[in-house]
């Protein structure tokens, strides 16, 4: 189903390599395929703005100053963030506090400037980081939980998901390909995003 809306939806997604699909064969990443199921009338315009290897410290600090001049007047334009967390603060060696306060901040400042955010947390990576990477998710969800923010957890449900396990093995990297992408992706649509643009779900 298409939602026809008064007002034009502008997304911008921040985050690291993984927002922009780094690995993917077919360019897409999880992004363009979620993008690809988000149908509005006017179209929805999504902004992928990505740094590779940042940490949540990185995009703390920019996320604001690339995004507003993307966003349109709130009279007519519905804006909207959406945070894709990875694994880089584990990289950075950031304490689990640190990484909740720049999430925090990133959280607060867009409640206050009115941009509903949603956020997508970081999946799984080399099996050495896997108990890191698990606590850093579970630190981050409460987070947004505390905010009654949506939460995507990539992690628990791909930690041990064959698919994603041979899709890393096959890249030989600890970035996914199409199979990879296309979980993430399943995991966005199928955690709130749709309710969240307040859209009736795709088939």
């Amino acid at each position: 189903m298409t939602c026809v809306s008064a007002r034009e939806v502008r997304i911008c997604i921040v985050g690291d390599e993984l927002a922009a699909g780094v690995g993917d064969p077919r360019a897409l990443g999880w992004v363009g395929r979620v993008m690809a199921r988000t149908r509005t009338t006017p179209p929805t315009m999504g902004f992928t703005l990505a740094v590779p290897g940042e940490s949540t410290s990185g995009l703390s600090a920019r996320w604001q100053a690339e995004t507003t001049p993307r966003f349109g007047a709130t009279e007519t334009c519905d804006n909207r963030l959406v945070v894709a967390l990875g694994r880089h603060d584990i990289d950075a060696e950031l304490t689990l506090a640190r990484s909740r306060l720049n999430l925090a901040n990133v959280l607060d400042r867009a409640e206050n400037a009115r941009i509903p955010a949603f956020v997508v947390g970081p999946p799984p990576g080399l099996p050495s980081d896997g108990d890191r990477i698990a606590e850093l998710s579970g630190a981050l969800a409460d987070v947004a939980d505390r905010r009654s923010v949506p939460y995507v957890d990539c992690y628990t449900p791909l930690a041990q998901h064959e698919q994603w396990l041979a899709d890393l093995a096959h890249n030989g990297s600890i970035y996914p390909g199409q199979a990879g992408y296309g979980l993430i992706a399943w995991l966005v649509l199928h955690t709130g995003w749709h309710p969240w643009l307040g859209l009736e779900p795709t088939d």
